[in-house]
């Protein structure tokens, strides 16, 4: 035993000292023909594990071509447009209405013609998803409008007489919230709509492959059920913007009383919907995980909940290799990325909740952050990238025993007794250069194809990046959604160039403009530090905020204090889930808290 410890810590120190496929940053680019376009030198990173396909985390140089130019608009720009903070946040529901828009465009628009043109679905389910989606997005179509002939209004880019009845919101908000509370109804049938198409995608061949396809678009930058979420997650966008102008004007202000009743209508509909959401939120994770994931059926059953992804090193005869752990409210899964044409991940084992016991065993392991997890099936020894992520992983698995224990003959019908063990043997034992040839070449031939659209998933992300993510993350993730123009540039770049950014899914996303249909990169931030530029960055401008993860650094410029403040907001969120402990409450019946 004592030589079995010692190859484990030296294989322990190998991986946390000599660098891994954490190293790589990722930026996916969408477009290589686009005038943002890649360097060759960025094309794919060789860092892999051995045996692996070479990372799909890429990252992308976007052109500099006409960076001075863009500079001198912006700064004129600036000093023509009003500065008052009621402004920019208008400015945001703006932007953030836009991409909204857009996003619900990839439903009603391009996949309702990728379905008809290859008659997919039946005629039932297309009444069922486009009856109640194609309402909301007529009614966002006009509130846009709205708000967009308002803030032209506001900004003095109109020949209306009396500015000063234009510039505020909380008017347009008051009118469009209480219309949008007619639209309810819709809302509530996002379930069954998710539902349903779920069902019909494993009955009928054909649909699945149109589905499968559609989610390699460019345009489908997200997992597709995602855009199903949407609606009901813009609601609680609205409340937080409210939120913030309510703060803004004082009780005194004539703006505030319109501000203050449209957030009591978003508020009420918001309450309304809240559980709604949970339910969506929690299903639309499990069937992306079923998709992803080669070796287990039926993720979506009845009373499963998702808790968190990551990656752990797992011990093996051949030392520490390299694992995803998913943890549900009944059982943990373990898998390895496999190298198949479809950039999964392969279960390896499955192991019930119910009587594990989870004990910290650095001591006698002599590994730092190592943990054992005791089950009926087998013990398994893992350890964590840090402290903190083996903290979140121990906090997590108990607080899931502590729920199954609860519920735990629910959870015994819903375990796949043939994944439990594998005729007695640990299959995660083989190690990935026992995959065959065959497999190795159909993966990477397929990379360029594929993995630029799946890579950027917190899964894979995870996997790459060495740390793990929980659904209170997720959930949080949700309320921290943002876009709008920024001026970017990297370490040793001279001008800044004006992109439209989105931040979604802890990612970032770029555009050249807001009217594009699909982004050209992504940046995910999972693992970025957020900060402002230090001295030695030689950055003279105001409002800059600095992403960093390991040698790769930008900078990006906003147009206000407020919008500064806003994007440093988001983006501390989605870097700082890496590094904050997630936190289960119990509920009857047992549920994840959404912060």
């Amino acid at each position: 035993m004592p030589a079995f410890i010692a190859q484990l810590h030296k294989a322990h120190s190998t991986l946390m000292c000599s660098g891994s496929p954490t190293d790589s940053p990722q930026l996916s680019p969408f477009d290589s023909e686009s005038p943002l376009c890649l360097l060759p030198s960025f094309q794919m990173s060789t860092l892999s594990l051995p045996g692996q396909a070479p990372s799909p985390l890429q990252s992308p140089v976007l052109s500099e071509v006409g960076s001075t130019r863009l500079e001198e608009e912006e700064e004129g720009r600036k000093k023509r447009y009003p500065t008052d903070k009621a402004y920019f946040i208008a400015k945001e529901i703006l932007t953030t209405e836009r991409t909204y828009l857009k996003d619900l465009e990839v439903l009603t628009v391009w996949f309702r013609s990728a379905v008809i043109k290859e008659n997919a679905m039946p005629e039932g389910l297309m009444n069922l998803l486009f009856s109640n989606i194609d309402p909301i997005y007529e009614f966002h179509r006009g509130f846009l409008k709205e708000v967009e002939q308002r803030l032209a209004l506001w900004e003095g880019r109109s020949n209306a007489h009396a500015k000063g009845d234009h510039q505020r919101i909380g008017d347009v908000m008051l009118r469009n919230m209480c219309a949008l509370k007619d639209f309810t109804s819709y809302l509530q049938k996002h379930n069954e709509v998710l539902t349903e198409l779920e069902k019909a995608t494993k009955r009928l061949k054909k649909l699945e492959t149109v589905y499968k396809e559609f989610e390699l678009q460019k345009v489908c930058y997200l997992p597709l059920n995602t855009f199903l979420l949407k609606p009901i997650q813009r609601l609680m966008h609205y409340k937080l913007i409210l939120e913030r102008l309510c703060r803004h004007y004082s009780p005194e202000h004539s703006n505030h009383e319109d501000c203050q009743e449209a957030l009591n209508e978003v508020t009420e509909m918001a309450t309304q919907l809240q559980s709604s959401l949970i339910r969506l939120e929690n299903f639309q994770k499990l069937t992306e995980l079923q998709r992803d994931l080669i070796g287990v059926e039926n993720l979506t059953d009845s009373g499963r909940e998702f808790i968190r992804e990551g990656c752990l090193y797992k011990l093996t005869k051949k030392g520490l290799q390299q694992r995803m752990f998913f943890l549900f409210s009944d059982m943990l899964l373990y898998t390895s990325k496999g190298v198949t044409a479809t950039n999964q991940f392969k279960v390896h084992g499955q192991l019930p909740l119910h009587g594990m016991i989870v004990e910290e065993s650095e001591s006698e392991c002599s590994v730092p952050h190592c943990f054992t997890i005791y089950s009926a099936q087998r013990t398994i020894v893992v350890a964590a990238s840090s402290k903190a992520e083996m903290g979140k992983w121990i906090q997590d698995l108990n607080m899931a025993i502590d729920m199954s224990k609860i519920s735990h003959e629910k959870s015994d019908l819903l375990m796949d007794p043939s994944l439990s063990d594998r005729s007695n043997r640990s299959s995660d034992e083989v190690s990935l250069e026992q995959e065959s040839e065959d497999d190795v070449h159909s993966s990477r031939s397929s990379l360029d194809k594929q993995t630029h659209h799946r890579a950027n998933t917190t899964m894979h992300v995870c996997w790459h990046r060495n740390t793990s993510v929980s659904m209170s993350d997720h959930s949080l993730a949700v309320e921290n959604q943002l876009s709008g123009y920024l001026l970017r540039k990297f370490k040793n770049s001279n001008g800044w160039q004006k992109l439209w950014v989105v931040f979604t899914n802890f990612c970032l996303f770029f555009y050249k403009t807001h009217q594009d249909d699909f982004p050209l990169a992504s940046l995910p931030l999972l693992g970025y530090t957020v900060s402002t530029p230090a001295e030695t960055d030689s950055i003279l401008k105001e409002y800059v905020f600095k992403l960093q993860f390991k040698s790769h650094v930008y900078f990006f410029r906003a147009e206000s204090e407020y919008t500064f403040e806003r994007w440093m907001e988001v983006m501390k969120s989605a870097a700082s889930a890496t590094g904050r402990m997630s936190l289960l409450i119990l509920r009857d019946p047992p549920e994840i808290n959404r912060k």
